[in-house]
């Protein structure tokens, strides 16, 4: 294969057209047809779907953690990814080569065209033909915004439900209430699965419940693992996530599979999701990321800031939004009297400005400044030793920005 690495990416980018050439276009009929073109590539490969608002990929990856160290092989699929297309593909830990992706988009560019599909569908189609290619016993099929009609859903072998949390994110396309969000999530359910939950938000229960119901469907809830499992993943959060993996994981045992609970707990611990409450580096100064991008996950967030911050104690934060989130809501989560946020743009999206958010938030008004970019703020902040922030700045609001920052070497992890 010839070609630079620079010249594959530049040809995969011209293979998978930018998301504002097509904009938002969920359609199942069109991966169920297009599937059926290709002979339904894994269609005997029982799958696990997982769906929700926030921690789908942790719980993804942790199921896939837990495979490998079973020994049993697996094909994971997440999005988004962070600096390369090649990490929403990958067999037993290995994401796929980028020469080989490309060859792959671009034998299915007749099926793409005829069916119309999606970036997104495009490359869920290429990685349910690697993961042909490569006899595997199980798949890890992470959803993407959600759920009735998302690509993932196209796969007919689903026995397994794991759900993340639910929460209010992409309403534009979901629907403006928890209800009709979690429907539009839980109606991945299909007859006779078995669906595994951490607690929800009320009015998800319900729905999760009744439609499980009318499936003919076994719900179980889980509560978040003890201190006692060790976790590769950081942050309390992660305790519901590993939760839902490790059900999901001895499930497998009354589908055919054979898991002990040691390989569960080295698969667990195992685990590496990058981007979410990493610490990573600049120029030698320790740097916190998490891709929180909603209200749920700045929730969440907020609440892992009393493991490292004392009460009252200022918290730098940087924070690059897209214009369609909820930035107003997550500031007033966020934000503590004493705290500083530094409103950057999410590089090649439209991002929430410090002017508008502080025309919106106007109490909030005298805590927010503006700057270009994220390194710029790093600049200001350690421009001596002396003055260096305590506790750790904290870059949010978007995996894209993070993707950013790491595929930029701005940040990097040691």
């Amino acid at each position: 294969m010839t070609g630079s690495k620079v010249d594959l990416l530049d040809e995969l980018a011209d293979l998978l057209s930018p998301f504002e050439q097509r904009g938002m276009d969920l359609s199942l009929k069109r991966m169920q047809t297009a599937l059926v073109d290709l002979a339904n590539p894994c269609a005997d490969v029982p799958a696990v779907q997982v769906v929700g608002t926030n921690g789908k990929g942790s719980i993804a990856c942790m199921i896939h953690s837990g495979l490998t160290a079973a020994g049993l092989r697996s094909g994971l699929t997440t999005s988004p990814h962070l600096t390369s297309w090649c990490e929403r593909i990958c067999v037993n830990q290995q994401q796929i080569e980028l020469a080989q992706l490309r060859q792959r988009l671009k034998q299915l560019q007749s099926v793409a065209q005829h069916h119309n599909l999606t970036p997104f569908e495009q490359l869920i189609t290429a990685a349910l033909v690697h993961f042909e290619a490569n006899s595997l016993d199980w798949l890890v099929l992470e959803a993407g915004l959600g759920g009735r009609l998302d690509a993932t859903t196209a796969h007919p072998n689903r026995p397994l439900i794991a759900i993340g949390s639910i929460g209010m994110d992409h309403c534009e396309h979901l629907g403006h209430s928890l209800t009709a969000i979690s429907s539009e999530k839980a109606a991945v359910i299909s007859p006779g699965a078995h669906v595994i939950s951490a607690p929800q938000h009320e009015a998800v229960t319900k729905v999760l419940e009744t439609r499980s119901q009318d499936m003919g469907a076994t719900l179980e809830w889980v509560k978040p693992l003890t201190d006692e499992w060790e976790l590769g993943l950081s942050g309390h959060l992660q305790r519901r996530n590993g939760a839902v993996a490790c059900a999901a994981l001895r499930r497998m045992n009354a589908l055919g599979s054979t898991i002990t609970e040691e390989q569960i707990r080295r698969g667990l611990a195992q685990a590496r999701w990058p981007g979410r409450l990493q610490t990573l580096h600049w120029n030698h100064h320790s740097v916190r990321v998490d891709g929180a991008h909603n209200p749920d996950a700045a929730q969440q967030l907020a609440l892992e800031r009393r493991c490292w911050s004392q009460s009252g104690q200022q918290q730098i934060w940087i924070l690059g939004i897209q214009g369609h989130k909820q930035a107003p809501a997550m500031l007033q989560i966020l934000l503590e009297p004493n705290d500083e946020a530094w409103i950057v743009p999410v590089p090649g999206h439209l991002s929430w400005t410090a002017d508008q958010l502080s025309e919106i938030c106007p109490t909030h008004a005298h805590q927010l400044r503006s700057a270009s970019c994220v390194e710029d703020v790093l600049i200001s902040q350690f421009k001596n030793d002396a003055g260096k922030p305590n506790p750790t700045p904290v870059v949010a609001g978007s995996l894209y920005l993070i993707g950013s920052l790491l595929a930029e070497g701005i940040l990097n992890e040691s």
